[in-house]
Order: structure tokens, then sequence, then C-alpha cells
């Protein structure tokens, strides 16, 4: 399945950016193939619109921001959030600006600290992370950077209880627990909610973290795959801390996609530093990142055209349901 094949991808929202990038003027993004400028409007909210002057096809993403539109950089054309030219310098005051002097404008908005683009028509809201609105949880953004898989191969990777003990032999795999005690899936309109326990290790930077002295512990886990691209990993450990892992995979091509991390929990910066919970989840990240790189970015759907064991069973039903899209 290639992503910028199926035009079904560009009915959903994806993360593109976190707002604070936007505070140094436009940034240049590529969406599913297509490129886009961003920037902040006089309003202070978030405008994105095809990264191409209609006039010559200039990089607007080059220009400026002026009074909240963007100025090309090449003969100084001004577009709002809308897409429609307000300004062209070398028209006489008196002359109308033409109507087809304007560029492709996407929806846009801001959510946990990023802003989001749907280049279509949407066709579900954001994916809806409730602690994110809880004063009881910290929010602490971890992750953005591209990795050359598919998004597809990285929502799967993150409901397979099966590789830890194989992938995460530095961080929390437990050569005990190959599979998981207990593994249960729910189909949902728009995704799957998976359950799962699973006996994991804790190294040193966990142990303190965690705050337990057990070198073995178990995780509770909660997972929710929100279409297209977004997972939310919530664990529950037996002191009753919770680690909520949100990932997004925003599809950039066929070949490469933006990984956007965050994630929130219900202890406090004095007793866990986000510094450290940054470490000890970048290290778990660059073991998956390893593999995913290695895999074929072309995911078959047909579930015939790769084997599949008992904990494959979350992976097989996104393939399902984007089979049956």
């Amino acid at each position: 399945m290639l992503v910028t094949q199926q035009p079904i991808f560009r009915r959903f929202w994806y993360p593109v950016i976190p707002r604070h990038h936007l505070m140094d003027g436009p940034q240049a993004f590529e969406l599913l193939g297509e490129p886009l400028v961003l920037w902040l409007n006089d309003q202070g909210n978030p405008a994105a619109v095809r990264d191409r002057c209609c006039h010559r096809t200039a990089k607007l993403s080059l220009g400026r921001v002026d009074q909240g539109r963007i100025c090309c950089p090449y003969h100084g054309w001004e577009f709002d959030a809308a897409g429609a030219c307000v300004k062209v310098p070398q028209l006489q005051a008196d002359c109308a600006i033409p109507a087809n002097y304007r560029v492709e404008a996407y929806h846009c908005t801001e959510r946990y600290g990023y802003i989001w683009v749907c280049l279509g028509e949407p066709l579900i809201e954001l994916p809806d992370i409730v602690e994110a609105s809880d004063p009881s949880y910290r929010l602490i953004p971890e992750f953005y950077e591209p990795w050359h898989c598919a998004g597809l191969r990285v929502m799967e990777n993150e409901l397979d209880l099966a590789h830890p003990t194989f992938v995460h032999t530095e961080t929390f795999g437990s050569e005990s627990h190959p599979t998981p005690d207990e593994l249960d899936i729910t189909d949902t309109d728009w995704g799957i909610h998976v359950t799962g326990t699973l006996g994991v290790v804790n190294p040193a930077l966990q142990q303190h973290n965690l705050k337990m002295a057990e070198a073995e512990t178990f995780r509770t886990l909660a997972m929710d795959w929100f279409m297209p691209f977004t997972i939310k990993l919530k664990i529950t450990y037996p002191n009753g801390l919770e680690h909520i892992v949100v990932n997004t995979m925003t599809p950039v091509s066929d070949r490469c996609s933006q990984m956007v991390q965050f994630c929130l929990r219900n202890d406090t910066e004095a007793e866990t530093p986000a510094a450290d919970v940054i470490a000890f989840d970048r290290a778990v990240t660059l073991e998956d990142k390893r593999i995913l790189e290695s895999t074929d970015y072309d995911v078959p759907l047909m579930p015939s055209r790769e084997a599949h064991m008992l904990t494959d069973r979350p992976g097989i039903m996104i393939r399902q349901k984007w089979r049956h899209c």
C-alpha cells in the first residue's frame, strides 16, 4: 500500500510541525508528497497553503509574513490563510486582483502543541487524547524527526507485544516474556482498542523513572489506534504511575514518515525530570527505528503476502480496515 496513491489518506488530520517553530516565520513541510508552507496569521492562528506561488511557482516558504499574510519572495505577491492573493505590488491601487490569483489552502488547526493539517475534506476529527486536558497529567514533547519507513509498519509495531524481547534488549524487553500474558482486541469505528499485560525488565534509568527498585515488573497496556497513523499507548505500572505515549507517523512520502511523539504522565517534574523520561523513551525509539527502517515501505494489505502469528492480530485488523476503506 503506497499512501500517496490512495486518495483517502488526504482526508485525515496529521501533525506536521510544532507550533513554536512558526514563531521564527514561515516553514515548509511535505505532506503526502504535497509541498506546504505554514505560518501564523495576524490572529496567531496557523495557516497552511501549497508552497508554490501561482505566479511563477517560487516557494512561498522562502518569503516572509506581513500582517499575517504570506509574502512571495520573488515578486512580493501576498496571500491570506484562504489562499487568496490580497496584494500585487505591481498592480495599480484601483485595479482589482483577478480571482484566479490564488493558491490552494488546506484545513489547519492546533492541538497538543502541534499544527495539524488535512489536505481534503476531513473524514473524522483529530484523535481525542483526554489526558492532555487533565491537569493531573503533564505533557512532555519528545521527538520530531523523519523515519524512513511506512507509518503502517510503526502502527503495527506499537501494538506488537512479541517484539520487545528481541528488539528492546537494552531497555525493557524480557527474555522470560516473549509473548504477552494477556491480549484483548476491540474493533472501533475508526480504529481498534487493544489491552494487554506484558512482563518487562527495569534497567537502572527506568527504576529511577518509575520509583521502583524491582529489576522486573509488569506493564498493563491500553492501546488505541486512531486512523490513519496515530497510536496512544497507555502504560500503567503496579505503583500506579501512568506513562502515556502518543505517536503519529505523518506521511511525508511513500518512503518517509515524520515521527511526532509526546508523552503524558501523572507525576511531576520534581519526581521525574522530563529529561530522564525523554532519555529512556529515546533509547526505546532508536531500538525500534533500527528495525523498522529495514522493512519494506510498500505494506501489503492481503494476508497471503506475508506470514503471520497470533500476536499479529492487531496489525491484521488494521490491514483489514484499510482493505475495506
